[in-house]
C-alpha cells in the first residue's frame, strides 16, 4: 500500500466567502446531530464516540487559516478517532477547492487521500459516502443550482441507506453507519449553504426514520483495548516507517504530513504500543482512550423520562452526565491561543496549564445558526422538551430560545426556563430534574420540578486570585493587584440578578470554614441534600478535605465531584472551587 505525503502551495488562501461560509455550516450541523452519531456508534467497535470525536477533528475548518498549510496542519492535530482522522484526510484534498469548477477534483483528491490513509479500506463506512460524491460531481458539471444540490444531497442519501447492507454489524443493530451518517450531514450542510438553503433542512432523524436506533436484539461485543491518537516526528523513510505501524495495531490510520505522521489505532497495550512507535520517531503527541470502558458505557441503557431534558454546558456537566442521564447540553467554545473547542472536549488540564503559562484564553457563544439546530434536532426526536437554560444575565441564550419557539413551535412542545443560573448551580437543577423525570410519566409535573428546584438551589464559588478576573476584563487590574497582594480570596454567588460577591476571606481554610457555615444554615445533620463540588485543577484537594469533611458532617447527603465549566474556568482562572447544593425535593 502507497503512502502519500500532502505537499501544499504556501499561499495566501483566497477563497470565495460562501465557500468557508458553508464548511462553517456543515461542522455546526454536525455538533448539532453529534449525540446521534455518538448513539448509533457500533462500527469497528461500540465505544459510542463518532460525534465526539468528528467535533473535535472539524473544528478548525471553522477557523480557516489565511495558509491552507496552517489549516491542514491544525486539522491534523485535532483528529481524533477513525472517522476523525479519515474525515482530516479527506478536507487536507476538499479544502483546495477554490471554485465550484474545481470542486470534483478537490472532492477526488480527498477521497483519495482519505483511502490512502485507511490500512484496510472498507465499504459500509465514510469511504462509501465520500466515493459517491466524488462520482456524482464527476459526472455532471456543478452549477450552483438548486436541481444540482438535491441530486447530489439525494444520492449520498441513498449511499448512506445502503450501509447495513455493506457492512453486517450494522445490519444485525439496526442503524446506518454512524461516520457515513456524519459526513453526510457535514455535505448536506455545505451544499444547501452554497445555494442560500441553510434554513430548509429535513430533521436526520426523518430521512433516516427506522435506522437510527439500536435494535433491542443487537448484543454489544464486548472488547478490551485502546483507541490511540498520535503524532510522531519521524526521519527514515515514510513507507517503510508506516510499514511497522501498521503491525502495531487495527483500524489503523496513517497520514503524513512534512515530517510528521498522525496516526490512529486500536491496540490491546498502549503502554507497549508506545514503546514500539518511540522507536520510530520522537512523540510530539499522545492520547488514548479505553475502550472497554467506552463499550460499558455505550451498552448501558439510558431510559427517557416524561420529557426530554436540554441545559447548557455551562453548568458544569460533562458528556458522560448527558449520556449517563438523557440530557442534551449545549457547549459553549474554549479559545486558547490557536486552538478551539467545545468545552465539553477541551481539555481541563491543558487549559490550567495555559492559564498559568499566560497564554491568551476566551470563551465564544455557539452561533445563533448552530444553536438553533440543536433546538430543530431535539423537537425532531423527542415529543416533548424542557431547555432548562442558563441564567439571562449571563448569556443571550434564553431571549434566542424562546424567539426561535415563537416562530417554529406552534404546537407548545419546548419548554424554556430561564433558570438564573449558572456553573454548578445549573448543573444541580438539571441533574436533578433529569432524575425526577426518569421516575414520573407526567411532563407538566417535572416543569414544575424544576421550577422549585431552581427556587430552593445555592451555590457558592471560591476564587484563588483576582488577577484572572482582571485578565477577562471582569474587574480592574489594579484591584485585582492589591487584592492579590493583600491575599483577599473572594466568594460569589450566582444568582438571577448575576454574581453576586457574598464574601471574602485569607486562605483555604477560611473558605472551608465559609462553606460549612452555609451548609450549616440550610440543612440539619439527618438531611438529604444533593450537593455538587466543583474543582479546577484542584481536584485533590477538593476531594480529600472539602468532600470529606462535608461528607462527615452530612453522612445522608449525596456529594457529587465535578469538574469546573470550563468557561467558569476561563473566567475565574485555577484553584477556583464551588459548592452548589440542593434539598431533597419531592
Amino acid at each position: 500500500m502507497k503512502y502519500h505525503r500532502i505537499f501544499v502551495k504556501r499561499w495566501v488562501f483566497k477563497l470565495k466567502p460562501d465557500f468557508q461560509k458553508a464548511r462553517i455550516t456543515g461542522v455546526e450541523r454536525v455538533a448539532a446531530w453529534s449525540d446521534v452519531l455518538d448513539d448509533i456508534n457500533v462500527f469497528p467497535v461500540a465505544d459510542g464516540d463518532t460525534g465526539r470525536n468528528l467535533i473535535t477533528s472539524l473544528t478548525p475548518l471553522r477557523y480557516l487559516e489565511q495558509d491552507l498549510e496552517d489549516t491542514i496542519h491544525n486539522l491534523l492535530l485535532s483528529a481524533r478517532g477513525n472517522s476523525g482522522n479519515i474525515a482530516a484526510q479527506f478536507f487536507s484534498g476538499f479544502l483546495t477547492a477554490e471554485s465550484y469548477e474545481n470542486l470534483a477534483t478537490a472532492a477526488r483528491i480527498g477521497r483519495d487521500q482519505a483511502r490512502q490513509a485507511v490500512s484496510k479500506p472498507i465499504s459500509g463506512t465514510m469511504l462509501t459516502v465520500l466515493d459517491t460524491l466524488v462520482d456524482r460531481l464527476e459526472k455532471t458539471d456543478f452549477e450552483n443550482k438548486t436541481d444540482d444540490v438535491a441530486k447530489i444531497i439525494d444520492r449520498l442519501e441513498e449511499s448512506v441507506k445502503s450501509t447495513p447492507e455493506l457492512l453486517p454489524k450494522l445490519k444485525q443493530a439496526g442503524v446506518v453507519d454512524s461516520g457515513a451518517l456524519g459526513m453526510f450531514i457535514f455535505l448536506e450542510g455545505f451544499f444547501k449553504r452554497l445555494i442560500g438553503q441553510h434554513n430548509e433542512f429535513r430533521p436526520i432523524s426523518s430521512i433516516f426514520q427506522g435506522l437510527l436506533e439500536i435494535s433491542p436484539s443487537y448484543q454489544v461485543e464486548m472488547a478490551e483495548g485502546y483507541c490511540v491518537d498520535t503524532v510522531i516526528n519521524y526521519d527514515e523513510d515514510a513507507d517503510e516507517t508506516v510499514s511497522q505501524l501498521s503491525r502495531y495495531g487495527e483500524s489503523v490510520v496513517v497520514i503524513p504530513h512534512k515530517d510528521y505522521l498522525k496516526v490512529h489505532l486500536h491496540t490491546g497495550d498502549s503502554r507497549q504500543a508506545k514503546a514500539k512507535i518511540e522507536s520510530l520517531g520522537d512523540v510530539i503527541h499522545w492520547t488514548d482512550d479505553n475502550i472497554g470502558s467506552q463499550i460499558k458505557d455505550f451498552s448501558r441503557s439510558h431510559h427517557q423520562g416524561a420529557i426530554h431534558i436540554m441545559t447548557d454546558a455551562a453548568g458544569s456537566l460533562t458528556r458522560e452526565d448527558a449520556r449517563e442521564l438523557g440530557l442534551t447540553l449545549l457547549d459553549s467554545y474554549i479559545i486558547a491561543g490557536d486552538k478551539s473547542l467545545p468545552e465539553t472536549l477541551f481539555s481541563s488540564e491543558e487549559l490550567y496549564q495555559n492559564i498559568r503559562q499566560g497564554v491568551r484564553v476566551s470563551t465564544s457563544q455557539a452561533s445563533v445558526f448552530e444553536r438553533y439546530q440543536y433546538y430543530q434536532r431535539v423537537l425532531a426526536q423527542y415529543p416533548n422538551v424542557l431547555y432548562l437554560c442558563v441564567g439571562s444575565v449571563f448569556t443571550g441564550n434564553f431571549d434566542l430560545a424562546v424567539d426561535w419557539k415563537a416562530q417554529n413551535d406552534p404546537d407548545g412542545r419546548l419548554t424554556v426556563i430561564d433558570t438564573g443560573s449558572a456553573s454548578g448551580r445549573l448543573g444541580a437543577i438539571a441533574i436533578a430534574t433529569a432524575r425526577y423525570s426518569a421516575r414520573t410519566g407526567d411532563p407538566q409535573a417535572v416543569i414544575n420540578f424544576a421550577r422549585r428546584a431552581v427556587e430552593s438551589c445555592e451555590e457558592y464559588v471560591f476564587l484563588d486570585k483576582l488577577k484572572y478576573l482582571a485578565a477577562g476584563g471582569r474587574l480592574a487590574k489594579s484591584s485585582a493587584f492589591w487584592g492579590d497582594v493583600l491575599h483577599v480570596k473572594p466568594i460569589i454567588s450566582p444568582t438571577a440578578e448575576g454574581a453576586n460577591k457574598v464574601g471574602s476571606v485569607k486562605n483555604r481554610k477560611g473558605q472551608l470554614k465559609y462553606a460549612l457555615a452555609k451548609l450549616e444554615g440550610a440543612f440539619n445533620k439527618e438531611s438529604s441534600p444533593f450537593i455538587m463540588l466543583e474543582y479546577s485543577d484542584n481536584r485533590e484537594w477538593v476531594n480529600d478535605a472539602v468532600k470529606k469533611k462535608i461528607q462527615a458532617c452530612y453522612p445522608s447527603a449525596e456529594i457529587k465531584l465535578q469538574p469546573l465549566s470550563l468557561t467558569s474556568g476561563v473566567h475565574m482562572g485555577p484553584g477556583t472551587w464551588a459548592m452548589a447544593f440542593l434539598p431533597e425535593l419531592i
